[in-house]
């Protein structure tokens, strides 16, 4: 059985400096860093055999060996994606066997608002092999019962990633251009079928959670990429005469669960490790998890908003 801290642990898997500094910085030291600029902070974390493999073209391409330093050349996004389709073609990675023609926006230290032609995006199944931030939305739906809270629980497709685990109501990865709203309301239509009229009048934001994973082989592709995510958390309460239904391919279907089946699913490691976390968020703003009845509580608190080692978005 799991603890709500392995829960935690399972996800969040990167490891703090000040828990173990020795392994850390072997880690980090490891790494080659990707910059958008010679003397900007890095943007993401490169793997040395995603090094080896990669087919860099050193007329689009900086590598300095020496200083583990990757710099993509203008137009940076071209450059980018011819370079991620030439290793598909190739059959480089397995991670772009499954290329999903959706671009990802690489957020830089500036923080301004990405805008034309200073926009550096990424196709999405590429962008584990450089480490950067990637951004989603998650939203949980439930319903207030006489029997207490009820939480609407899918189970995700046998033939996706994390086939047959249990995921939020409705989650799904900002793609360039799009707002967090835009992206809820494009997913609860795709996954749940829920009305945009429903989910404009009735979500509400509630903050983000931010997390660096390993990815394993659950996820698709190579094991060990580097995963560093924000996320936008939503709640949406119903009545009991809203029920989602499959719409697409994500979900094999609903369940209407109580909070303790959906703890003791989450104790069993029945969920996908990143919605763990978001059920965690909500339970702590729900007052359902307290200081009271977790012992970990201001631990787990913490490691739901972990700060990210790169530039994260100030406006998307």
């Amino acid at each position: 059985m799991k603890s709500n801290l392995d829960l935690v642990d399972g996800c969040d898997s990167f490891p703090y400096y000040d828990d173990n500094p020795d392994l850390y910085t072997q880690l980090v030291s490891s790494y080659y860093k990707l910059h958008t600029q010679p003397e900007s902070k890095p943007v993401g974390y490169v793997l040395p055999w995603v090094v080896e493999q990669m087919p860099w073209d050193r007329d689009r391409w900086t590598v300095d060996h020496f200083k583990k330093q990757i710099i993509p050349k203008p137009p940076q996004s071209e450059t980018i994606d011819i370079t991620l389709r030439k290793a598909r073609e190739l059959g480089t990675f397995k991670v772009v066997e499954k290329w999903r023609d959706e671009l990802y926006t690489v957020h830089r230290e500036d923080g301004l608002k990405p805008s034309g032609d200073r926009t550096i995006t990424m196709e999405r199944s590429g962008s584990p092999l450089f480490g950067i931030v990637t951004y989603g939305v998650h939203m949980t739906t439930y319903v207030n019962t006489q029997e207490g809270m009820k939480i609407w629980v899918p189970k995700r497709a046998k033939g996706k990633t994390y086939g047959g685990l249990l995921d939020n109501t409705v989650a799904g990865g900002v793609a360039t251009g799009e707002e967090p709203l835009e992206c809820i309301l494009r997913e609860a239509a795709e996954e749940a079928s829920f009305s945009e009229e429903l989910v404009r009048s009735t979500a509400k934001p509630c903050g983000t959670i931010s997390y660096f994973s390993f990815r394993d082989e659950r996820a698709g592709g190579e094991i060990n990429l580097l995963q560093p995510e924000v996320q936008f958390v939503y709640d949406m309460e119903v009545g009991a005469e809203v029920v989602p239904k499959p719409c697409d391919d994500e979900v094999e279907d609903f369940r209407l669960w109580t909070v303790d089946e959906v703890q003791k699913a989450l104790s069993e490691g029945l969920f996908k490790p990143n919605c763990a976390l978001y059920l965690l968020d909500f339970f702590i703003r729900h007052g359902i998890l307290t200081a009271q009845n977790e012992k970990h509580y201001v631990e787990i608190v913490s490691r739901l908003h972990r700060k990210l080692p790169f530039p994260t978005a100030t406006a998307m």
